[in-house]
């Protein structure tokens, strides 16, 4: 016969890792528990056993021969005091009854050795068994059941008492329960007091307990990085380092084993996602080879999957502020560990977008960069910064955006404005229109079956189709994704942004969202739809008249209306007099005694309003923001002054009739009324640019050269020109260049005398005391710095 299979089958790696962690640690708590249960029963039988031996070794009689060997001796000095018979007087027939007696006796006393049997009447007198059966038994009685009274129940029939036994312990039970306590006290006794060691001691054993834990987390590393493949058990290994008891060095042996097991995923895996096998792929017979490199692709995601969740449940644990309950790790280090778990997730992040359970990472990263922790928002952000500008095909963008939506969605708004600001790091300059959907590209064509009938000949047919069957593999193994479904990931993905920027102008208005709002509706204005332009326009408008917003939020309301109207908007007749005119009217709003962003914003609101809308804007309004400007030039920074002379060197230079404001004489009637808020109404023709012959005399030497060219007419050529690097520079790009905390102009005086300093600081008497103040300040920081180029600075600033 064929011996009996077994038909239990050992569970598969899959099932197992399937398997719910809630699961396993049951199965382990029931193993133990039936162990310990085992254990119990062995010890209680053998107890029985033994209690058992000592009753039958006290209550058996002793064999005939075992009794005449023991009182041999007895029966010798019996014999020596008394006259024993001869044993010659005594007949044949006498002996022979006395054994004949001692073979009848019962089996406990005559000769077990003997086999003869036993044919003979019972004596009258009783037997050692007899006398054993009627012997009073001692039984064990069951206790008493004590009774303990609950609150009765009420019924239709009455009311009902409830009882319940008290539960007894039995003997057994606390003959355990002794034995227990005797073997711990007795394990207790036989221990030896450790010594008590000193501070330094500890330390030392510390740091040799650390060092042997590096050189086994570098072991291991190593090993799997040199052998990948063959190397799932040490991965497991060094990640079952994570759980570290040793309470002395458990915080940095996790976050070494993090960090490095970051590293480890990072370099060993592969460049492809790694998808389940089916059914049928799982039975299929393969190479040697394929089946390894199928084990190593399950054991690298199931280690790469319990990775990820050892570091959610860090940071759950700290968020939580919860502690395990071993408590080796104290809630201090928790914040340490997270930090820690943070950054590696954030890296992976950034390195394998194209890995499993990169979706799982972004709903991770993303609720963090709303963290009250600065240190962990920043984390999240810069990573999400690097995701977007890595993100050539969009695909990765659209998942972050989705959970950007939906948590900011989910906090009812209630959100850090840096978490919207990350949109304006999104790469997308172009998106689907409507009408041109079906000319974006031409698909591959590939001809039918009667195409290749009638037009080729049968040799033909077949080179055309293994061309048609390389052209398919290549297009489906290509790296470059097609326009067409970049373009489609990058419309879904504006819809987003734009429905998450709608919802917070229709509800929030008064959030401290809306300026990252606008700042990114100026952006990707160009970019929507030309169905929303108007109510858009209008929402903005509202916006601007209520007066709840800051400067720098209105300046974002107007730069995004003008962005509109700047791109789909062009075919709109619509004109943003309202929005001309809030401009005109908060330019003096602008701060005159720091730096600030305000002016970039400024200068990019002139830009998009009057140059790049030329045929839309009226000579009135241009040569009204041109005097404006220039007076604006007087009261701010030189790097203001600078972006503001660069702005009206271009308006000058596309408005060639502004030059009437070079000239004194006025053009028609009425007079200048600057304090007018209406740039149409002010009559800006009838004044001169009297300040450009102040800025002459400025104390910085580019705003002088830009007065004294305005003052000759912006020419493009000759020598009042500018130099190329400022000619070719726009009011933004040179604010930005000479951009600095203060001042950007320091002269270096070393070699000036105190008479030119202050020839100097008296002669320009349009300067405050302040700016007086400030400029002395930089003339004796500048004369430790620089003590050589003063002439040549003296030179170019007129200042000589």
């Amino acid at each position: 016969m064929k011996p009996r299979k077994n038909k239990k089958r050992v569970p598969s790696f899959r099932k197992l890792l399937k398997t719910s962690k809630v699961k396993l640690d049951n199965k382990l708590k029931n193993k133990q528990f039936k162990q310990q249960s085992n254990a119990k029963k062995y010890r209680k039988e053998q107890r029985k056993l033994r209690q058992a031996v000592k009753d039958v070794t006290s209550r058996t009689s002793v064999p005939l021969e075992e009794y005449k060997k023991k009182h041999a001796a007895e029966r010798k000095e019996e014999e020596e005091e008394e006259e024993a018979l001869p044993l010659d007087m005594m007949d044949e027939d006498d002996l022979k009854l006395m054994e004949d007696l001692a073979q009848k006796a019962s089996f406990v006393t005559r000769d077990l050795s003997s086999s003869e049997p036993i044919h003979a009447k019972k004596r009258k007198q009783e037997s050692v068994i007899d006398r054993y059966e009627k012997m009073p038994r001692r039984m064990q009685t069951e206790p008493e059941k004590e009774l303990i009274h609950l609150l009765p129940i009420k019924d239709k029939s009455g009311i009902i008492p409830q009882t319940m036994e008290k539960p007894v312990i039995s003997v057994a039970q606390n003959e355990e329960e002794e034995d227990a306590e005797e073997m711990e006290v007795v394990e207790e006794s036989s221990e030896e007091p450790q010594p008590v060691l000193t501070t330094d001691e500890l330390l030392i054993q510390r740091r040799r307990k650390l060092q042997e834990k590096k050189m086994h987390i570098a072991a291991l590393a190593a090993a799997i990085l040199s052998d990948p493949e063959n190397s799932i058990k040490k991965l497991k290994e060094l990640r079952a380092m994570l759980m570290e008891l040793d309470p002395n060095v458990a915080v940095i042996v996790r976050k070494l084993v993090m960090v490095s097991l970051m590293e480890i995923f990072k370099d060993i895996t592969p460049s492809y996602k790694i998808r389940p096998l089916t059914e049928a792929e799982k039975h299929t017979k393969v190479r040697k080879e394929t089946q390894k490199l199928r084990e190593f692709e399950e054991g690298l995601v199931s280690q790469y999957k319990f990775y990820l969740e050892n570091l959610e449940q860090t940071v759950k644990d700290w968020k939580q502020r919860k502690l395990k309950k071993s408590n080796v790790i104290s809630l201090k280090a928790y914040k340490g560990l997270a930090e820690i778990a943070v950054k590696c997730l954030c890296e992976l992040l950034v390195v394998l977008p194209h890995f499993n359970f990169h979706n799982n990472i972004i709903v991770l990263i993303v609720p963090l960069m709303n963290d009250a922790s600065k240190l962990i928002s920043e984390m999240c952000c810069e990573a999400v910064k690097k995701l977007f500008k890595q993100d050539k095909l969009g695909s990765v963008s659209l998942g972050v955006v989705k959970v950007i939506s939906g948590l900011v969605k989910s906090r009812n708004y209630d959100v850090r404005p840096e978490v919207l600001k990350i949109f304006l790091h999104l790469r997308i300059k172009e998106v689907e229109v409507k009408k041109d959907t079906e000319d974006i590209t031409a698909k591959k064509k590939f001809m039918s079956y009667k195409e290749k009938r009638k037009n080729l000949s049968r040799m033909q047919r077949k080179w055309k189709k293994a061309e048609e069957k390389l052209e398919r593999e290549l297009l489906e193994a290509e790296a470059s994704e097609s326009k067409e479904k970049k373009l489609k990931l990058h419309t879904e993905t504006l819809n987003i942004v734009f429905l998450t920027y709608f919802r917070i102008l229709k509800k929030v208005q008064k959030s401290p969202l809306l300026p990252a709002v606008l700042e990114g509706l100026a952006k990707f204005a160009h970019l929507i739809n030309v169905e929303f332009f108007d109510d858009l326009l209008v929402v903005l408008h509202s916006l601007i008249s209520s007066e709840d917003l800051s400067y720098r939020e209105s300046l974002h309301c107007v730069l995004t209306a003008f962005h509109i109207l700047s791109g789909q908007g062009d075919v709109l007749n619509i004109d943003p007099l309202k929005f001309y005119s809030h401009l005109y009217r908060t330019l003096f709003r602008l701060h005159a005694g720091a730096t600030n962003d305000d002016m970039v914003i400024v200068l990019q609101c002139l830009d998009v309003m009057l140059t790049k809308r030329r045929k839309q804007v009226s000579q009135q309004r241009a040569l009204a923001f041109i005097k404006r400007l220039s007076t604006l030039a007087l009261h701010v920074l030189p790097n203001s002054s600078v972006g503001i002379l660069a702005t009206n060197r271009i308006l000058m230079q596309t408005f060639p009739k502004t030059d009437l404001l070079l000239d004194n004489e006025a053009q028609g009637s009425g007079l200048y009324l600057p304090e007018l808020d209406e740039p149409e109404c002010c009559n800006a023709q009838n004044t001169a640019l009297w300040e450009l012959h102040a800025l002459r005399r400025h104390y910085h030497p580019t705003v002088q050269k830009f007065a004294d060219h305005l003052i000759a007419g912006a020419p493009a050529e000759g020598s009042e020109a500018l130099r190329p690097d400022l000619s070719r520079r726009s009011g933004t790009e040179l604010f930005e260049t000479y951009n600095m905390k203060g001042m950007t102009f320091n002269p270096p005086v070393a070699s000036v005398t105190p008479r030119k300093k202050d020839k100097f600081l008296q002669g320009d008497s349009f300067l405050n005391e302040d700016l007086k103040e400030l400029i002395q300040r930089h003339l004796n920081e500048a004369a430790v710095h620089r003590p050589l180029d003063f002439a040549k600075h003296l030179k170019e600033s007129s200042l000589s």
